[in-house]
């Protein structure tokens, strides 16, 4: 089961910043992959994916050992199939338009 935990992150306005943050991150178990999208003027995203869930206080650690703040939290179970399913209603029309082309 895949797994997005996704933190925002204050205070981060550079390039070392988001360096520092997912170094410290990528120390966590279960930690596969770190993705950030810096936001200097407020919360930035940063997306930490595992195949299972990873302990949010652990997280918080990391984040806070690298000199930040954690401000939320939301974590996504079953990511993959998430993300499926939220396509299929647009993978369904392109299908469909295809098979009507196909007709003509």
């Amino acid at each position: 089961m895949s797994t997005v935990t996704t933190l925002g992150v204050t205070g981060l306005t550079s390039a070392d910043s988001v360096a520092r943050v997912t170094e410290q991150l990528e120390t966590v178990e279960r930690v596969e992959h770190v993705s950030i999208v810096l936001e200097s003027d407020g919360e930035s995203e940063v997306s930490v994916f595992s195949d299972q869930p990873v302990d949010e206080d652990a997280l918080r650690g990391a984040v806070d050992t690298a000199g930040y703040a954690v401000a939320s939290v939301e974590v996504q179970t079953d990511a993959l199939a998430a993300q499926q399913a939220e396509q299929a209603p647009a993978k369904q029309r392109a299908h469909d338009d295809a098979a009507r082309g196909a007709d003509d």
